[in-house]
């Protein structure tokens, strides 16, 4: 059993693509999706596995408590112990995750470029997941109504134009604040000014069919056309995208403490040490999901702590 968890939040800075398999619908790879909301995730495995290679590959110096991990032969035994061993099954990992979940979803505005979209629906369930994580957060206290705004940067009279839709909405101060607070958080200036909190069905309606299509082919080198069968569409998280995911730790899995590595310091709890591996192991950029080599599903990655207090 888990005993901590604590949030981090992923910006997509190029188009992602963590994909379900080939499918019978229109587009011919999809993105992973919930099933009982239809609204884009990233498997916890699959996120899991792109954090645990670039653990891996890195080349930074981790501090651990009182120790700091500088050799690869320490990293890749923290590693294993951490994420689990990569063959076998002589015990699990100390660290987890859960799907990557929606929290806003950047969509086309007539005024102000694009806006940040969200919905009660996901506000609410973050706020759940922040009580799991036994945050307890001022801005959470009250979800923003549905139709409001941050501010009146994307308005047009009382009303903001997305795609080719128009909503009414107003101005209001929860949503003002909370715009401010996750500007603070994940760093990006502009969500003061382009948060919009739409009805949960609305924002589904965009989660489903404004995410980016692209229509990929292979030429054939002998005759410089597109080879036969090879005329395939492929679906993208667009850029700008922010999503959420908790860390979860244990302690290790390890029965003598010799065996625990770095993980164990007297008067130290081992899934705080595991936390903390994490936290000051992430790099702030990393690449998740397929298509790596043509500059896809590059994020960047921002931790609670940075705005903990809220």
């Amino acid at each position: 059993m888990f005993k901590l968890a604590r949030p981090f939040f992923i910006r997509v800075i190029t188009p992602l693509h963590a994909g379900s398999g080939q499918e019978l619908g229109i587009v011919d790879l999809p993105i992973q999706r919930e099933k009982h909301t239809g609204f884009p995730k990233i498997e916890a495995s699959g996120l899991k596995g792109s954090i645990r290679e670039v653990f891996e590959t890195s080349l930074k110096n981790i501090q651990v408590g009182e120790k700091v991990i500088t050799d690869k032969k320490g990293l890749k035994e923290a590693v294993s112990l951490a994420f689990g061993p990569e063959e076998g099954n002589a015990h699990a990992g100390a660290l987890g995750f859960t799907d990557a979940r929606m929290l806003l979803f950047p969509v086309k505005s007539m005024r102000g470029v694009f806006a940040y979209v969200t919905c009660p629906k996901i506000l609410k369930r973050l706020q759940e997941e922040l009580k799991l994580c036994n945050i307890e957060n001022k801005n959470f206290d009250v979800i923003p109504n549905e139709n409001t705004v941050s501010s009146n940067a994307l308005m047009i009279n009382n009303n903001i134009i997305l795609e080719e839709y128009s909503f009414e909405v107003k101005e209001n101060e929860t949503t003002k604040e909370f715009a401010n607070f996750l500007s603070n958080l994940l760093n990006i200036e502009e969500i003061k000014d382009k948060l919009v909190v739409l009805d949960d069905d609305d924002f589904k309606d965009f989660a489903n069919l404004s995410t980016e299509v692209i229509t990929r082919t292979k030429i054939d080198s002998k005759t410089g056309t597109v080879a036969t069968g090879a005329l395939f569409t492929e679906e993208y998280l667009p850029s700008e995208t922010i999503m959420y995911s908790l860390i979860l730790t244990t302690p290790v899995f390890k029965p003598k403490k010799e065996e625990k590595g770095v993980f164990y310091q007297e008067g130290q709890s081992e899934e705080g040490l595991v936390l903390e591996f994490f936290e000051n192991g992430i790099p702030e950029v990393i690449q998740i999901g397929g298509n790596a080599t043509i500059g896809k599903g590059i994020v960047e990655i921002k931790k609670w702590q940075e705005a903990k207090n809220g």
